[in-house]
């Protein structure tokens, strides 16, 4: 009988590349949660895998995280391509810096894990800095062009006020108001109309005659 070829017989089936993404999609939803709930345990029974089937393919606690991690950034990066065709640019930039909350509150639950996985790799720090900036870039230079956005910003700036918003809450509900500043920070940025002013102050209203002596 004939074997089958290394690439054939490395190929993963269907089923295990299927148990894959629910692992990963599963870990993202609890570790977006966070508390004493975020545990590989909890990760399996939300995938409807066994525990044995999530170390198979993630080895150790570290090897999740990191894949996890690295899934998020590429969804971002592909979220920003498919808002190229958005009409609105502004708005396109608004919805891609919303996700980046979401992608936030996952790593905020495995923050010390990532720490780990960090120190023994810069390349996940440049990767991760790389691609994010690239997709800001491209629909910020984009808004820019439309003239509709200020031109004396960097994708680099806007990355560091997101993280910044993000990370400077850490109560529980500290989305809400990220996404709030999120909202005025965008709104800050657009450009204004031609010939705009600033409000004039109120004119100031004569003092009545006091009735005291």
């Amino acid at each position: 009988m004939a074997g089958r070829s290394p690439e054939i017989a490395r190929k993963p089936r269907a089923d295990a590349v299927r148990n894959r993404e629910r692992v990963l999609e599963a870990a993202k939803a609890v570790f977006s949660a966070g508390g004493s709930e975020a545990s590989l345990e909890a990760v399996a029974r939300h995938a409807g895998v066994g525990i044995g089937t999530l170390y198979r393919h993630f080895p150790t606690r570290e090897a999740l995280y990191e894949a996890v991690y690295r899934r998020e950034v590429e969804q971002l990066g592909d979220l920003a391509e498919q808002l190229q065709c958005a009409p609105e640019p502004v708005e396109a930039l608004r919805r891609w810096l919303r996700a980046n909350v979401q992608f936030v509150a996952t790593k905020k639950g495995m923050v010390a894990a990532l720490a780990l996985v960090a120190a023994g790799s810069s390349e996940l720090h440049a990767y991760s800095f790389d691609r994010l900036t690239r997709a800001i870039g491209t629909l910020l230079a984009r808004a820019v062009a439309a003239g509709v956005i200020r031109n004396d910003i960097s994708a680099e700036d806007v990355l560091r006020a997101l993280i910044g918003m993000c990370y400077m809450h850490d109560q529980p509900g500290w989305q809400t108001t990220a996404l709030r500043l999120l909202d005025v920070f965008v709104d800050g940025l657009r450009v204004q109309p031609t010939g705009a002013s600033a409000a004039k102050p109120a004119k100031k209203a004569r003092p009545k005659p006091s009735r005291w002596p």
